[in-house]
């Protein structure tokens, strides 16, 4: 199974709609996942067009920085917990990722969000930063911004893909570009300090 992964669109503030590249990368792909800050909900439509697709809502459409409030979807929630493949995979737009104890805990967080600690998977965003990590044995996965990368302005980003097979799960993270996507160089944001 292939999962298509995008947070932090911030569509139309970043940009009028999606790059190309995002929804030609996400052909052929079994779902998608979009970890929140879509802000126009027409981009889960689009995105559904695709592959079924499940969105997390995120404080962009709950009105943070004065944007308006997004009316309720059927495709989005403040949280899923869906079984892929046999894994549970948790999607949620923020997470303290990293933990700040004793109170932001990424465990607390799980609780709250879907009851539970037993996930295989977590997919999150908020903070426009991929990241790739395993977490008391869950694999948690930010793909990112394909708009806002880091935070800065309009330009390309990333998306990320999880593929699920014989039980075990495995996530990439893709730059978009000019050509398509290619393989995220994580490289390219350290600092050589």
């Amino acid at each position: 199974m292939r999962i298509g992964l995008i947070s932090d669109t911030h569509i139309p503030e970043a940009r009028h709609e999606l790059w190309p590249q995002v929804f030609d990368a996400f052909r052929g792909v079994d779902c998608i996942l979009h970890a929140g800050d879509i802000h126009d909900l027409v981009v889960i439509d689009q995105l559904h067009d695709i592959a079924p697709t499940y969105a997390a809502r995120g404080n962009g459409e709950d009105g943070s920085g004065g944007r308006p409030v997004q009316p309720d979807h059927p495709r989005l929630r403040e949280a899923w917990l869906l079984e892929l493949e046999g894994l549970k995979v948790g999607l949620v737009h923020d997470v303290p990722i990293p933990e700040y104890p004793p109170h932001l805990t990424l465990e607390r967080a799980l609780k709250r969000y879907f009851g539970t600690t037993d996930l295989d998977v977590l997919v999150y965003g908020d903070t426009h930063v991929e990241a790739i990590n395993t977490i008391n044995g869950i694999l948690c996965v930010n793909p990112g911004s394909p708009t806002y990368p880091h935070n800065l302005e309009t330009q390309y980003g990333t998306i990320g893909f999880l593929e699920i097979s014989g039980g075990k799960a495995e996530a990439t993270i893709w730059q978009i570009t000019d050509d398509g996507i290619e393989p995220f160089n994580w490289n390219r944001w350290k600092r050589p300090w």
